[in-house]
C-alpha cells in the first residue's frame, strides 16, 4: 500500500522575507536594489512590508512608512496603478532607518545623512566609536545633532496625528506646558521638523503613562543645557567672520553630541542602580 505523503504549504511572502533578511544579516550590506547579501529580490506591498517587521517593531504602520517615503528616505517602485513595491533591499534600509531611530534616537535630518554618507550601502563604514581619539586629539564623536536650518517643512496638526500616532490631547498639553509651540497659519496650526519628532517621542514615552506634566524635567535639563553651550562658544557664535561663525557650530554641534552621549551614560548608571 502506498504511503501518501503530505505537502508542506508554500511559505508567504512574509515568512519567506523573514528568513531571506536574517539570512543576509550574515551575507554582507545591503546590496541596492538588486537584493540583500547577493539575494535574488522580490518585491513586495507594503501591507506586507509591515508584517515583516512588525515582531522587531510593533508600532511600524503604514503611514509611518509613507511617511519616510516622504521624507524622501525611502524610493519604492510604484506599478503603473500607483501602487508600491518594495525590494528586500528597501526592506533593509527601512529596518536601518527604525533601528536608528529607536537606538539611538537620531532624527531623520541625520538618518537621512548617514544614508547618503553609505551607512545603508556598500562600503558604509562603522561609526566613530566614543573614546578613541583623532590625529588632531579630538574625540571623533559622530554628530547627531544639527543645529543648522531644517528642512522648512511644516507639518499639520493632522498630519501629526497621523504620522505620529500621538493623541491630540497630549499635543495640546506639550503646547500648554511650552514644549512645542506650533505656529498658525491661516487658522491652522503647524509643526516643524523638529516638533513634529518631539511629538513622536512623547507619544511613544505615553505608552508608558508619561504626560505633558511630566516633561517639564526633560525642558529643563535642555534649556539648562543649552544656556551652559551657548556660554561656551559665545563669542565665535557672535563672530562676523564666516569661517569662524562656521567652525563655532561645529563645535556647537559637536558639544552636544558629547553631551548626549553623557547624559545617556549617566542615565544608564543610575538605571542600573534600580534593576539591581
Amino acid at each position: 500500500m502506498a504511503t501518501q505523503t503530505q505537502t508542506q504549504p508554500p511559505p508567504s511572502d512574509v515568512e519567506q522575507l523573514n528568513a531571506e533578511l536574517a539570512q543576509s544579516d550574515g551575507a554582507g550590506r545591503d546590496a541596492g536594489a538588486g537584493g540583500v547579501g547577493g539575494l535574488k529580490s522580490k518585491s513586495i506591498t507594503i501591507g506586507t512590508v509591515c508584517k515583516a517587521l512588525a515582531q522587531e517593531f510593533p508600532d511600524i504602520s503604514i503611514s509611518k512608512i509613507r511617511y519616510l517615503e516622504d521624507q524622501k528616505l525611502l524610493t519604492p517602485r510604484r506599478t503603473p496603478g500607483g501602487y508600491r513595491l518594495y525590494t528586500q533591499g528597501d526592506v533593509a534600509r527601512l529596518r536601518t532607518i527604525l533601528r536608528m531611530q529607536r537606538d539611538e534616537f537620531l532624527p531623520l535630518r541625520v538618518i537621512r545623512q548617514e544614508l547618503a554618507a553609505g551607512r545603508a550601502g556598500e562600503g558604509a563604514g562603522p561609526a566613530p566609536t566614543p573614546g578613541k581619539r583623532s590625529r588632531e586629539g579630538m574625540r571623533p564623536w559622530r554628530t547627531s545633532v544639527s543645529v543648522r536650518e531644517s528642512t522648512g517643512a511644516l507639518y499639520s496638526l493632522d498630519d501629526v496625528l497621523v504620522q505620529t500616532s500621538a493623541d491630540a490631547k497630549l499635543v495640546h498639553e506639550l503646547e500648554e506646558y511650552g514644549v512645542i509651540k506650533g505656529e498658525l497659519r491661516g487658522g491652522v496650526r503647524y509643526f516643524d521638523e523638529t516638533e513634529h519628532e518631539i511629538i513622536g517621542a512623547v507619544a511613544e514615552l505615553a505608552r508608558y503613562g508619561v504626560g505633558g506634566r511630566n516633561l517639564r524635567v526633560f525642558r529643563s535639563s535642555a534649556d539648562r543645557e543649552a544656556t551652559l553651550l551657548q556660554q561656551i562658544l559665545a563669542p565665535a557664535l557672535r563672530s562676523r567672520n564666516p569661517q569662524r561663525r562656521k567652525e563655532a557650530v561645529e563645535a556647537l554641534e559637536n558639544l552636544a553630541a558629547v553631551a548626549t552621549h553623557l547624559k545617556h551614560l549617566l542615565l544608564v548608571r543610575d538605571l542600573r542602580k534600580i534593576v539591581r
